[in-house]
């Protein structure tokens, strides 16, 4: 039994929703995050051992200097050895020191320290001055201006920041930042390499499946992104031969079957019609002519994906010839198209697929419309209706299957051969109710 925890299932979404859904994207995140947690790993080692210890030595090294310089004072009194040794001071320790007679620190307040200089540089001063001191941060933004108490008179010493700071921070923080977008960098490169063949053979495959022939994929990219793309090729070149296969045997199998039809056709034409055996050759020469319609149908069902190439296509034109074409044979037809409707498909195919719509609606139905249009940004819309009894719902997939007439009659192959072609162009044909009253025919195409 599965026990699912509400806060780990929410707390798995909130993770898909931030994830990248491309596979470079989330290939770059596999190669990014490591990168930047080990380097944010090395920066803590170096933050928290090297550049502390580096710290308070250079805290030691100032405070060691003042404390040097304050025992000189205590030493050496007299005003012109003090001169003496601020001068010193200055030119060997880079220190500029004053004094104050008379002068008393406030009384000492606990100060926040939040640096690590400054946490340091105090513990520096209590461990090498050991006398009461104050240090202002804020009021120079080169120095550290330090006071110290000598009994009645304090001790001013501007102490350089660069005596305290080092500069290896900033070199090793600039060396993880480059290194790491070098290395992003490089990454991105080579995983977009990897990734165009895969984009490439989902571009063909996609072309492929809407009837388009893409051709041979150039085999590129890593070891298994070349596999899959020459099983592709293998794949469109057996489709490919299976089609050509098909057409070429069930075009034979026309013929073969067309040849004694026509033998039998030219016979019962040659025998004598008597009042006896008239109504008879009739009804055998009418089932010649249904057999002669059922084999050509089979052979348009075997071209249905034939070898036709898919090209730049006006559909407005192709439909209107359509729409013409049933006028002629006595359909009322309406046409409702926008002009310049302009796709890339077989037009030959979609024409037989329309064709037979049409021919099925203009059959059972005195009023056929035939309309077109976009739909949305991504397919173009075709609706036949009619005014016929139409078909009932339970039974409207069911007339796709091959050789399936219903009650409709017919050789059971034009909505099987329409929909063959649509979903080979990558779109989809679906019965529904029509508001003229019977049946209306909906194909959708990618545009």
């Amino acid at each position: 039994m599965r026990i699912r925890l509400p806060f780990l299932s929410n707390n798995t979404r909130v993770v898909r929703k931030v994830l990248p859904r491309s596979l470079l994207g989330r290939s770059l995140l596999i190669i990014l995050v490591p990168l930047v947690l080990v380097e944010a790993v090395a920066l803590l080692i170096f933050y928290g051992s090297h550049l502390d210890v580096v710290s308070r030595r250079m805290s030691m090294g100032v405070a060691g200097d003042i404390a040097m310089t304050i025992d000189l004072l205590d030493r050496f009194p007299d005003p012109a050895d003090r001169n003496w040794i601020f001068r010193n001071a200055f030119e060997r320790f880079d220190l500029y020191m004053t004094v104050e007679p008379g002068a008393v620190l406030p009384p000492s307040r606990k100060v926040r320290l939040i640096s690590l200089v400054e946490d340091n540089m105090a513990a520096a001063l209590h461990e090498r001055v050991r006398l009461p001191f104050t240090m202002d941060w804020q009021s120079d933004a080169t120095s550290v201006l330090i006071r110290v108490q000598m009994g009645d008179q304090v001790l001013d010493v501007q102490a350089p920041r660069k005596r305290l700071y080092t500069g290896t921070i900033y070199i090793f923080v600039l060396w993880l930042v480059g290194s790491a977008l070098l290395l992003f960098g490089i990454a991105a490169i080579f995983m977009r390499n990897q990734v165009r063949g895969i984009r490439r053979l989902a571009v063909a495959a996609e072309a492929f499946g809407m009837g388009r022939d893409p051709g041979p994929i150039k085999l590129e990219g890593a070891t298994e992104v070349r596999q899959a793309a020459h099983a592709f090729n293998l794949m469109q070149e057996r489709i490919r031969r299976f089609l050509r296969q098909r057409t070429e045997m069930l075009a034979g199998v026309s013929h073969d079957l067309r040849t004694p039809l026509t033998r039998m056709r030219l016979v019962l034409d040659m025998l004598p019609v008597g009042e006896d055996s008239q109504a008879d050759i009739a009804e055998m020469n009418a089932d010649i002519e249904e057999m002669d319609r059922m084999i050509g149908g089979y052979l348009a069902f075997a071209r249905g994906v034939g070898e036709e190439k898919s090209q730049p296509t006006d559909l407005s034109d192709l439909l209107q010839g359509v729409a013409a074409r049933a006028r002629r044979a006595g359909a009322a037809v309406e046409l409702d198209v926008p002009e310049d409707l302009v796709l890339k498909l077989r037009p030959d195919a979609v024409r037989r697929a329309v064709t037979n719509l049409v021919d099925n609606a203009r059959r059972h139905a005195r009023h056929v419309s035939l309309a077109a249009g976009r739909a949305g940004e991504h397919n173009v819309q075709l609706i036949v209706d009619d005014d016929g009894p139409g078909i009932p719902s339970a039974q409207r997939e069911d007339m796709f299957r091959p050789f399936e007439t219903g009650a409709q009659g017919g050789t059971g192959l034009g909505l099987t051969i329409a929909r063959d072609i649509v979903r080979a162009h990558g779109g989809d044909i679906t019965l529904e109710d029509s508001p003229m009253g019977g049946l209306r025919a909906r194909i959708q195409l990618p545009v």
